[in-house]
């Protein structure tokens, strides 16, 4: 009996540590979890910042080209004024 009685208190023992292990386990990946939640948070604000970045940049291009489009009217009129004939006042 006092056989058993060993035998069954190292199986509980094994039980007992095995239950530990895997609490400390389960901790650490939670942690692991908490930090690539964190991660992935971070990479959508930079995302974000990223779009918006790009959606400024667009707009400035957007407004420049269309100052070029002035700027290369006005040249193609002062072109075309140097080299009209004159005029007899």
């Amino acid at each position: 009996m006092d056989v058993q009685f060993n035998q069954l208190e190292s199986v509980v023992l094994q039980i007992g540590e095995a239950v530990l292990a895997t609490t400390e386990a389960v901790d650490r990946l939670a942690i692991q979890v908490d930090t690539l939640a964190n991660q992935v948070q971070q990479q959508g604000y930079q995302i974000f910042a990223l779009s918006d970045a790009v959606q400024t940049l667009a707009e400035n291009h957007d407004s420049a080209l269309e100052r070029l489009g002035q700027l290369t009217d006005v040249l193609q009129r002062l072109v075309a004024a140097v080299e009209e004939p004159e005029k007899p006042v």
